[in-house]
């Protein structure tokens, strides 16, 4: 089973560009970010005719998750727990029944800039909720694959240029800290995991700003964390870095686990 996770930045302004890479791909399961689109304007029959089962959670302007799969959906969540006042459209769970059921968390992180602010505070928050609903699919013992954009350089070595976020919400030792309480439940951070002694990247997002793609100027903030039990299924992980160079492309890259599943 392929699952793989793709911030599309605008689903209306790139489905040329997710079509293309859709091709190509061989996904059986994507989760989608910013897809910028409330659940009746998404281009949902665009998608099914091409033989995608479609969940989203959207939002008008902002935000916005989905998930698309060739596979059937089960038991969806929309919105991540723990506050019931939240309006922002960030979190979305299925289970993917195949030929093992894997339950599928796709999350958009919330940026955090400026700082301080309301905004980073809303991003910690937001890191502890997830936290603890972490902690519960974890209990669940199963195989879990939570994926997204989770707006957090984890390292320096995940930085081309570390010195320029210090002051930023993605890298500051709070951020940091917060993704690793995660992590150290004991997921398995699968881009990592194929090449732990890397000193560089790799990258999975460009700025479209200072002509960050020609100079390799990049980051990895989209991640893929793997219970236990997905773990022990891992076969491949990937990140599709030529879509980067494509038509109107997003400033994410699609990023890619493959799973004996």
């Amino acid at each position: 089973m392929k699952i793989a996770s793709f911030n599309i930045n605008g689903i209306k302004a790139r489905i040329n560009a997710l079509t293309d890479w859709l091709a190509g791909a061989d996904a059986d399961v994507v989760v989608l970010q910013e897809i910028k689109s409330v659940d009746e304007t998404f281009p949902r029959a665009h998608f099914e005719d091409l033989g995608w089962n479609i969940e989203t959670h959207g939002q008008k302007g902002f935000n916005g998750v989905a998930i698309l799969s060739k596979l059937p959906l089960e038991d969806v969540i929309r919105g991540l727990p723990g506050d019931d006042g939240d309006e922002q459209s960030r979190y979305i769970e299925a289970t993917v029944t195949g030929a093992q059921a894997v339950r599928i968390a796709g999350l958009y992180l919330p940026n955090g800039n400026p700082v301080p602010g309301p905004k980073y505070d809303y991003k910690l928050a937001w890191m502890e909720r997830l936290r603890l609903r972490a902690q519960e699919l974890l209990a669940a013992e199963m195989p879990v694959v939570m994926l997204g954009d989770f707006n957090i350089i984890p390292e320096a070595r995940d930085a081309a240029s570390p010195e320029k976020w210090r002051e930023d919400a993605l890298f500051l030792p709070q951020s940091r800290a917060a993704l690793r309480r995660i992590v150290w439940q004991g997921w398995t951070d699968a881009i990592r995991a194929r090449d732990p002694w890397s000193t560089r990247g790799p990258f999975t997002f460009w700025d479209f700003q200072g002509g960050a793609w020609n100079k390799d100027d990049g980051i990895r903030i989209d991640h893929m964390l793997l219970s236990p039990q997905a773990a022990d299924l891992l076969e491949e992980t990937g990140v599709d870095r030529e879509a980067r160079a494509g038509e109107k492309p997003s400033d994410h890259v699609p990023v890619w686990v493959r799973l004996s599943a």
